[in-house]
C-alpha cells in the first residue's frame, strides 16, 4: 500500500499496481466470563490496477486454555471510481467471507456483535459455518497532511438473516510532513499516528445502538525504508457489550514489481 497510509480498510489508498503486500496481523483480546484469546491472520494484497486492489485473508485463533483452530478465509476487493484526488475520495469495498463462528479477528464490528458471542468453547463455535457478503462505502479526505475517513458497512449472511450494519471513523497524520535528506529509519516522517472508532449499528429489523459494541483505538505505524511497516493499536471497549481491551499488532512487507516478476517467470524471460 502507499507509504502514507495508516489503515487501508478505512482510508482511500490502494495498493500500487503490480505490487504485492504480505502482512501478518494479530489481536490479543480479553474475554469476561470466558478465556482470553489471540487471533491472527495473513493478508496477501495485490494491486491489480490503479483503481482495483484485491486481497486474500487466512484467519485463525488460539483461545487460552482451549485450542488453536483455523477459522476461515476472506476475499476482499476495493474499487476507487475516481482517478484523481478530490476533497472527498470514495472507495467501494466488497468482501466474501467463509468462516466459522469461532473467528475472532474483530477487523470490524457489525450488527449486534457483542463480547458474549465469543464466550462458548472453540469446539462449539467452530460447528457454526457462515458465508457472508460484506460491503462498505469508504469516504476519505486529506488536508494539510491530515487524513479523515469514514465508512459505513452493510453485511448479509447468505441465509435468511437480515442485513447488518456498522461504521468506522479514522483520523491520522504523519509526525512530520517534510522528509529528511538522509535515508533513516527513525525520522519523524516515517511515523504516522492516528485514532479509530468503530462499532455496530444493529440490523434491518433493529437498527440503532441498542445491544451493540463500540471501540476506540489509537494507532501508530512505522514505515521503514526497507519497505517493512510495523503497526500497533491498543483498543478500548466503550460499553458493557464490548471487550474491555484489544491489542493489535501488524507487520507487513511490500514487494514492488511482483506482477512483472511473475509475468517474466511464466514467459521464460529473465
Amino acid at each position: 500500500m502507499p507509504r502514507e497510509s495508516l489503515h487501508s480498510h478505512v482510508c482511500h489508498y490502494l495498493e500500487e499496481p503490480g505490487n504485492l503486500e504480505i502482512e501478518y496481523f494479530s489481536i490479543l483480546g480479553t474475554q469476561r466470563a470466558a478465556n482470553n484469546f489471540h487471533a491472527f491472520w495473513m493478508e496477501f494484497e495485490y494491486g491489480v490496477t490503479a483503481w482495483w486492489t484485491t486481497e486474500l485473508y487466512l484467519d485463525a485463533q488460539k483461545t487460552f486454555d482451549d485450542s488453536t483452530i483455523f477459522t476461515g478465509v476472506r476475499w476482499e476487493n476495493r474499487f476507487r471510481p475516481l482517478k484523481y484526488e478530490h476533497f472527498i475520495n470514495p472507495v467501494i469495498y466488497v468482501e466474501y467471507e467463509h468462516k466459522s463462528a469461532a473467528d475472532k479477528i474483530l477487523k470490524e464490528v457489525e450488527g449486534h456483535d457483542v463480547e458474549s458471542d465469543f464466550a462458548n468453547s472453540n469446539a462449539v463455535l467452530r460447528k457454526e459455518k457462515n458465508q457472508e457478503i460484506e460491503t462498505k462505502l469508504i469516504l476519505s479526505s486529506t488536508y494539510k497532511g491530515w487524513n479523515f475517513s469514514e465508512n459505513t458497512l452493510a453485511a448479509k449472511n447468505l441465509s435468511n438473516s437480515p442485513w447488518e450494519f456498522g461504521y468506522a471513523l479514522g483520523l491520522s497524520r504523519p509526525l512530520a510532513l517534510k522528509g529528511s535528506s538522509k535515508r533513516c529509519s527513525l525520522c519523524a516522517q516515517n511515523f504516522i499516528a492516528g485514532v479509530e472508532m468503530y462499532g455496530g449499528l444493529g440490523d434491518r429489523d433493529s437498527f440503532g445502538l441498542h445491544d451493540t459494541s463500540h471501540y476506540l483505538a489509537p494507532v501508530l505505524a512505522w514505515n521503514l525504508p526497507s519497505d517493512w511497516t510495523l503497526r500497533i493499536s491498543p483498543g478500548f471497549g466503550l460499553n458493557d457489550n464490548s471487550h474491555r481491551f484489544l491489542f493489535r499488532l501488524g507487520i507487513s512487507r511490500d514487494v514492488s514489481g511482483f506482477g512483472s516478476m511473475v509475468g517474466k517467470f511464466f514467459s521464460g524471460k529473465r
